[in-house]
């Protein structure tokens, strides 16, 4: 685990409680704005101590020509899936890695019924139903399971799986119109390396048009890879957020997006982070490093914990959408932009009826 040390020198420990608020139910956005690009944008300036209201058309012209913009092209899988027992009883899971040809860790709902060396069938289609085995349960609903393909997950999945929204979006099982508009705008228009559970959704406002005009103001673009996995969602249980243990994602910071960091740098521009996902990536980079000279490309997991207060290195200005109470995103956001300036931002949203979360508005911090 890459936990940075974080120490609140005034008054003790970072604590849970610090990241409540109150979100008017009607306010969780349920389904994406009619086009990417209108969302509304609340723009936070932590130099002038300021709030505005815009939208996120506004970006490109947001950022300066010597900016990086960074963005995380991981590409979300149809992870979620219907599987059927012997009995004929329904159950639903979710899909978190293939570790071997035909070997996968899911995580399966009414995990109490279910029993080891039972076999389970995928597919809704009664003649290309795929055998599933109960392997090991490893608890809180996770197992390893054998299918019965030769095909790999990502292909398995394209046929019979569908869009992971998160738990507080609510779909109807049998709602395939949905979800076919879910695979489209549940992903980011520049994802291209598949292995996410879930979206970098920051990104999701983001259309090729506005990119385009972003590279002709002269801003550089470049692409990290956080796959983000199920525990982008398991809220922190801690009292202590130094006691929280965060979960590890694979990553991958390429070199020609290490050296657009050092060449941003170089010239005096701006690291633009979108969304949190790539903030994690970068900061793991950087994490133990001095001088972004010396800033280099690497792959593997991290499980970088950033929360209140906390030195940023590599990232300095941030794209993100609004997160839930007793999040580790909201935590990272709070250490971004300051506590009480993200109070004041987050209260002044709800206040303008921002719609919140995945499918929701965006905040820009400058």
């Amino acid at each position: 685990m890459n936990k940075l040390e974080n120490q609140r020198a005034d008054d003790g420990p970072f604590r849970i409680a610090e990241l409540d608020y109150v979100l008017p139910p009607e306010l969780i956005a349920q389904s994406p704005a009619a086009q990417r690009d209108a969302a509304r944008l609340l723009i936070v300036d932590r130099a002038a101590d300021t709030l505005r209201d815009g939208t996120i058309r506004e970006f490109s012209e947001l950022l300066r020509p010597d900016d990086l913009l960074v963005l995380n092209d991981t590409r979300v899988l149809p992870a979620r899936f219907h599987a059927r027992r012997v009995t004929g009883g329904l159950v639903r899971g979710l899909f978190l890695a293939e570790l071997d040809p035909g070997v996968w860790r899911v995580m399966l709902e009414g995990s109490r019924r279910l029993r080891v060396g039972e076999r389970l069938s995928l597919g809704s289609d009664i003649e290309r139903r795929i055998p599933m085995t109960l392997l090991e349960a490893s608890g809180e609903g996770h197992w390893l399971v054998r299918v019965d393909c030769r095909d790999p997950a990502e292909a398995v999945l394209e046929r019979i799986g569908l869009t992971p929204l998160p738990p507080y979006i609510r779909r109807a099982a049998s709602d395939a119109e949905a979800d076919a508009t879910d695979r489209s705008r549940y992903q980011t228009v520049y994802a291209r390396r598949s292995g996410a559970v879930a979206a970098p959704t920051a990104g999701l406002h983001l259309t090729d048009a506005m990119l385009d005009r972003i590279r002709k103001r002269g801003v550089e673009i470049a692409f990290v890879t956080l796959h983000v996995g199920l525990g982008t969602f398991k809220p922190i249980v801690a009292d202590r957020l130094a006691d929280h243990v965060m979960h590890e994602e694979r990553y991958e910071l390429p070199e020609e997006t290490a050296q657009a960091v050092v060449r941003c740098r170089g010239r005096g521009g701006r690291i633009v982070a979108v969304g949190t996902t790539t903030v994690r990536v970068l900061e793991t980079a950087v994490r133990n490093r001095d001088d972004f000279a010396r800033f280099s490309p690497g792959r593997g997991s991290t499980g970088i914990f950033i929360y209140p207060p906390c030195e940023f290195r590599a990232v300095d200005a941030l794209l993100t959408n609004f997160h839930l109470p007793r999040s580790t995103l909201l935590a990272l956001v709070m250490a971004f932009a300051g506590v009480e300036r993200t109070r004041r931002a987050y209260a002044h949203a709800v206040e303008q009826k921002y719609r919140f979360y995945s499918f929701g508005d965006a905040m820009l911090i400058v």
